[in-house]
């Protein structure tokens, strides 16, 4: 049996058994030992019980999708080899406490309570399991040791001993197992970083200079608030939970009233209860940047699952015409780079931002390089004693200034006024007003991010993407190999760029691939474009993410 140079990992168990603590250190054992890593999880709505899992990729090359494959499943549990059946195949290997696994084929039992008894205590248990896939990956010795210290630092030094010595001795058993998995290590990925989405947004949102967060706790944009309130010291960030949604966005507003740059991260249901201040800051043009980690809905729907669903609450959220925008960025670079574009673009244009991200995207990690260099963009002016908040400009964009900057007086109001910024029922003021904030959309689409094209540009069949999807239909094409086929991922959804229409009209078959049950881009796009065919569409909508295996099942029909 030829070597194999990856290995997919799942780990499954009850919530409260500790699988994200082995999935955050094996993970970091294999990236300090030079592998190149891919990790993501799914898991029910609940503090304990039930079932969860997180599937880890261990490569030579780049890795950066899920996968339906399971090379090397560990239940932790008696539920998790039922639950996950239907992935299991003859090439399966299913590694375990020997009273779970004992009745499966192809499977390897070992005594872990036993083993971790031995130093003291059954908790050890998970040392020893990642000891032991850590000698199957032939993972460094020291970056075992190094990471396992790492996670129980704040432990007694009793415990972290009894740890590090759990983890060896499941280390000498993995590595006595003889399983025919030899990744080949790099230097350069031992220096990169291993990154989520979450961080990614979060990291990007600071070095766009957001300086205030302000949020009310929903999943799984939550990780994105967390996230910033960690870092807030570091980086003089301002904090604060609100008492409620729509408290927390008109918070922000104020914020950027007042020169701060700030941010609110939400999902679906709590975006709802924001669209008030949404339009709000449309009509005020007070910026606003809201990070919506999407979830499947209505109402609650699946509170901890992954979808693409809230795209048309963002487009059409609050009354009124004015402009937005609406980004989603499709990896963990983009996730970076758009959420400081945010900010530039929000205090430029003087409107609501979006970064649209779901669960699937902020709970998966692999290793990056550094991040693209992201510069801070300010236009806020010092006002004089004729400042008029807005002014009728040419391009619409009037002279944004803040109190106590300059001798001018900065009225905003959120009934419709004049230049001066106040009350007015003219209709001919209302109507200049109306087109004056409208006006803005000429620049911002110029200012549009282009969708990238992957794949040959002879493409016959035109897969569109947006969002997380980027990732996993960018593996299912170099898995294909069919140049016939190609994708074009919008990172910018709204305004669609104008560029696109030459692409899309380029194919002899558009197919559009989306995470919701009505292809709601495929919707804007017809929309958008006159005489793009939009009929052909991949949606998927049960609150699990695409794999590439699906990707590639359902592109080669489309394409046969």
């Amino acid at each position: 049996m030829e070597k194999k140079s990856e290995i997919s990992i799942v780990l499954s168990g009850a919530a409260g058994q500790g699988i994200q603590a082995v999935e955050h250190i094996l993970t970091r054992v294999a990236k300090d030992s030079g592998f190149h890593v891919f990790a993501t999880k799914e898991y029910m709505s609940r503090v304990r019980g039930g079932n969860n899992s997180t599937e880890i990729r261990i490569s030579s090359q780049p890795v950066k999708a899920y996968v339906d494959r399971i090379d090397i499943l560990v239940p932790l549990n008696d539920n998790a080899i039922e639950r996950l059946r239907p992935r299991i195949t003859e090439e399966t290997i299913i590694l375990g406490e020997k009273k779970y696994v004992e009745n499966e084929k192809n499977s390897i039992g070992i005594l872990l309570e036993e083993i971790a008894e031995s130093f003291g205590n059954k908790i050890y248990e998970n040392s020893v399991a990642i000891g032991i896939l850590a000698g199957i990956i032939n993972a460094e010795e020291d970056a075992l040791v190094n990471n396992i210290k790492a996670y129980f630092s704040k432990k007694s030094e009793e415990v972290v001993k009894a740890n590090v010595n759990a983890a060896l001795k499941g280390y000498e058993i993995g590595k006595s197992l003889g399983l025919r998995f030899e990744i080949t290590p790099s230097e350069q990925v031992k220096r990169q970083y291993l990154l989520n989405g979450s961080e990614a947004v979060a990291k990007g949102a600071i070095a766009g200079g957001c300086n205030f967060i302000s949020s009310y706790p929903m999943s799984p944009a939550t990780t994105v608030f967390t996230e910033l309130s960690r870092l807030s010291k570091q980086y003089g960030i301002l904090v604060d939970q609100a008492e409620d949604e729509i408290a927390a966005a008109n918070m922000a507003i104020a914020a950027w009233y007042a020169g701060a740059r700030a941010m609110v991260s939400t999902s679906g249901g709590g975006f709802a209860l924001m669209t008030e201040a949404i339009s709000l800051s449309g009509m005020i043009e007070t910026p606003i940047v809201v990070h919506l980690g999407q979830r499947p809905g209505p109402a609650t729907g699946l509170p901890t699952r992954t979808e693409q669903g809230d795209l048309n609450l963002v487009l059409y959220a609050g009354h009124g015409d004015f402009p937005r925008i609406i980004y989603a960025p499709g990896n963990l670079c983009e996730a970076y780079e758009l959420s400081a574009k945010a900010f530039n673009m929000a205090d430029k244009y003087q409107i609501p931002v979006f970064i649209l991200t779901d669960q699937y995207f902020l709970d998966s990690f692999y290793n990056v390089d550094e991040m693209p260099q992201v510069n801070i963009e300010r236009y806020i002016i010092k006002t004089d004693e004729n400042y008029r908040r807005y002014a009728l400009t040419e391009d619409g964009i009037s002279p944004r200034g803040i109190p106590g900057y300059g001798k001018g007086l900065v009225r905003v109001d959120s009934d419709e006024h004049d230049e001066y910024g106040h009350i007015t029922e003219s209709a001919e003021v209302r109507r200049k007003m109306v087109e004056k904030r409208l006006k803005k959309m000429d620049k911002i689409i110029q200012d549009a991010v282009p969708p990238k094209l992957f794949g040959s540009e002879n493409y016959k069949y035109l897969i569109v993407t947006w969002g997380s999807t980027q990732l996993i239909v960018k593996e299912a094409l170099e898995q294909l190999g069919n140049k016939d086929v190609a994708m074009l991922h919008f990172s910018q959804v709204y305004p669609v760029p104008p560029i696109a229409e030459s692409y899309l009209k380029k194919a002899q078959k558009v197919i559009f691939l989306e995470q919701n049950a009505t292809g709601q881009f495929a919707n804007l796009i017809k929309l958008t474009f006159d005489g793009v065919d939009t009929r052909r569409r991949i949606l998927k909508y049960d609150g699990f993410p695409f794999s590439v295996e699906q990707v590639m099942e359902a592109i080669s029909k489309e394409v046969e």
